[in-house]
Order: structure tokens, then sequence, then C-alpha cells
């Protein structure tokens, strides 16, 4: 994922690794000797396993023994507990997860993983995020971190409209005025992403302009354009079905504010501290959206994040006061913990040695963890749907923020990460959610 060297998720081999040093004369002379039996049989294997590590689509192989060993534990597991279930095992929901293993596979080519010059450079920014952080006493109380960001005027918006899958949108271009801590470790490295500085919301809403409830939709990881998010988050749905206006922030570094070939890319890549200062600007900027949305005549405001989306709409679910719902779906809560979970072992090795993993990381994480900010949202109102086969946020993260918030309502349905989208399930359980919490409206007049 990164901008340069990945993620801990997913380098290229190591130039600081020293080289071999060249035979010499009378080296070459001498005839090598043969083979073993032995090396002879393990060379194709050898081969193989090299190939696949090089080449991402050939590594999407690796799903199939994965997937093999998520049935075997399952099976195992025999009928769970009441707080993660066991899903009930079918052709069906072994293709989801082999698909969400596929995609894991080839996000983990070894061009992707870490250097060791990048082991001590961010062992450096975390180690000197926390000390500072302790200092300010933001590590006790989290929401020190985040500055009440000013409100968002008419006069500093810019206005622009599309169309996308049949839908009419609107588009509101600002200034993000996000500000980053003095001496932040990685701040000037944030900074340098000029794109990111202006932030952005697609808008679709009913022409009769009256008062109504306003979602605010949150995408997920590599998202972050009209065509992809409304799909996404079943925005035709939700607008038609429910009446409601809806408002999709960008998140920084995604879509148009991008600066990679990948929408997100360096987000959530091995410099941990991007995540920090995106999180944090992400809150600043949804923060500032809401305060203008309360200016259109909004009845009532709720959240709703998919994905990366349920990590950022759980934070602001205990930033943000006033808000009526919050639905958070296949939610990832805590970082440090994902990174762990997908990374080859030989990373988390190095990453625990120069004191990423193991401590740092999850210390500095705290400023933008939602489970260390209690929800200010009603408990009646707090929702959650997830993946009994979800293997890229896996389902403890959505356990995590259940347990976090009391244990609101929670739906598992039987599918992978993005497998919500064509179940029905998610989408009644979205659907009766938010009318139960109140964010609906008389439908609106037929053709609008």
């Amino acid at each position: 994922m990164a901008e340069a060297r990945g993620s801990l998720v997913t380098a290229d081999p190591d130039p600081t690794a020293p080289c071999p040093s060249p035979p010499n004369v009378s080296e070459l002379d001498q005839p090598s000797a043969a083979p073993s039996l032995v090396d002879r049989l393990r060379g194709p294997y050898r081969a193989t396993n090299r190939f696949l590590g090089r080449h991402a689509l050939s590594r999407a192989t690796l799903a199939l023994p994965r997937t093999l060993r998520f049935v075997g534990s399952t099976l195992a597991r025999g009928r769970g507990t009441d707080t993660l279930p066991v899903p009930t095992l079918s052709l069906g929901l072994a293709a989801h997860v082999a698909m969400d293993e596929a995609v894991l596979a080839m996000a983990m080519t070894p061009n992707r993983f870490p250097h060791r010059a990048d082991y001590t450079r961010v062992g450096q920014e975390l180690a000197t995020a926390r000390t500072r952080f302790s200092r300010r006493g933001y590590l006790n109380d989290p929401a020190r971190y985040h500055l009440e960001p000013p409100a968002l005027t008419e006069n500093q918006i810019r206005r622009r409209r599309g169309w996308a899958l049949g839908i009419a949108y609107e588009q509101l271009i600002w200034e993000s005025g996000y500000t980053r801590h003095r001496g932040e470790p990685g701040g000037d490295r944030w900074e340098a992403y000029t794109p990111n500085h202006k932030a952005v919301a697609t808008l679709v809403r009913h022409e009769d302009r009256e008062p109504r409830p306003w979602l605010v939709g949150v995408h997920g990881f590599c998202m972050g354009y009209p065509f992809m998010d409304f799909q996404g988050l079943h925005v035709a749905k939700l607008h038609r079905q429910l009446g409601l206006n809806v408002a999709m922030p960008v998140l920084p570094l995604h879509g148009p504010r991008k600066v990679t070939p990948v929408s997100g890319e360096p987000l959530l890549s091995f410099d941990l501290m991007n995540a920090v200062h995106g999180l944090s600007q992400a809150v600043w900027d949804i923060r500032r959206l809401i305060g203008w949305i309360r200016t259109q005549g909004a009845t009532s405001i709720g959240l709703y994040g998919i994905s990366l989306g349920g990590y950022v709409v759980s934070l602001l679910a205990g930033i943000e006061e006033g808000v009526d719902v919050v639905v958070a779906g296949v939610p990832v809560v805590d970082f440090p913990a994902l990174f762990h979970a997908h990374s080859p072992r030989h990373i988390q090795a190095r990453a625990v040695e120069h004191h990423i993993l193991g401590g740092v990381a999850e210390d500095v994480y705290r400023v933008v963890s939602p489970l260390r900010f209690p929800a200010l949202v009603p408990h009646d109102r707090r929702f959650i749907f997830a993946g009994h086969a979800d293997r890229l946020a896996t389902p403890a993260q959505a356990q995590q923020l259940w347990e976090h918030w009391d244990r609101p309502s929670i739906s598992w349905y039987p599918g992978n990460h993005v497998g919500y989208l064509w179940s029905r399930q998610v989408a009644d359980y979205l659907v009766d959610s938010l009318r139960s919490a109140g964010l609906t409206a008389p439908p609106p007049p037929a053709g609008d």
C-alpha cells in the first residue's frame, strides 16, 4: 500500500543487504558438484515459490490452501459462541472466503514489502509521537488531540454537477484547512500531499429542498468516486426509499484527492503516521461538512460507513455531538492488530524488533481509535453489520466494536468483505435500522 514501500500487509529485495562477492577466476574454473537427488526434487518447488512470490496474479492461487484452512478451523470450532457465531459452511461461503484470500495474496507481493531502512524510520516516528502524545496528555484523553474545526460557510464552497449510475449529484469543494499539531512526526510528509488540501463531498438530495433527514455516507478504502460510492453505500435505495438527502465526503488521499495511481494508497501504508494524520483529517473534514448540513434544514443526521468508512463513522460517533444514528458496516477499528494479522511472519518479527508493533503503534493510535471514545449516539441507535467470512476486516474487528458499544444491534451475514453488496439481509437491515431510528422522510414525488 504505501507510496513507495507498501504496507505491513503487503518491498523490493532489501538494498541494504550486503551483496555477495564476485567469484574469482579459480572458482569459476572449478567444476561444480552435481546436484543431489533431493536438490533435483526440490528445485521445481523452489522455482514455483519464487514465481508465486513475485507475480501478483499467480499469488492468487494461494487462496486455495488458505480457504481450506478456514473451512477446517470453522469445522473445528463447532457452533461457536453467542458473541461470535460460526457460519454455516457452504460452497458459496467458501467462494467468498477464496475471493478475499485471493485479494490478500495478490496484495502481498514482495516488491511491496518495506526495506530495512523503513523500519528504522517508522520506528523513530512512532517513538517520537508516543513521547509527545504522552507529554501533552493525548494518550489518557484522546479527545484533546482533535481540534474544533471552524464552520464551513457558503462562500468557501465551489460547486459542480454530474451524473453517475443514473443519479444526479452535486459536488462541494473547499479548502480542508486541516491543521496538524506542530512538530508532529510525519507531518511534513503529509503536508506535501498537495491534492489532499482540497476537501470534496458528493451530495444527492431532493429537488424540493424541504427540511428532511440527512445521511453522511463514508466510503471504504480505494473508493472515493461517485460511481463507486453510490453502489458501495446503497445510495439510490436510501435516497429514494427513505427519502434521505445523502452526503458522501471523500476521505483524505482518496478519489480526486489521491496522490498515487491507487486511491487512498499512502493512507494505509507502512508509514503508520499517515493513518493517524489521515483519520484525524477525515474527522476534521466531516465535522465541517456536518456543520454545513445543519444549515441546510436537516431535521436529523445519521452516519453510515463501510470498511475504512466504518472506522471513521465509529470514531466520529465518539467525537461529534448531535448525531442521531450510526451504522458501521464491515468495520475496521484496530489498524495495528489488522496489520499484524495480515503481515507475513518475517515482517511481523521485524516490526516488533524495531518497536513498531507490540506497544508503540498501539499507544500512538489511541488518539484515532474508535475503541478509546465512548459513543455519544444513543445505544438503541447504534448498528453494525459484518460478514462471517470476512478475511480482510475480519469478524474480530466488528466484535471489538460491538463490545465497546455495549452490544447494540448487530447483523452477521454469510459472506466476505464485499458480500454485503449483494446481501438482501444487509440491505433490509440497513433500511430497517435507519427507519427505526427515525431517519426517514416521505418518499419523493415520482420522477425525483
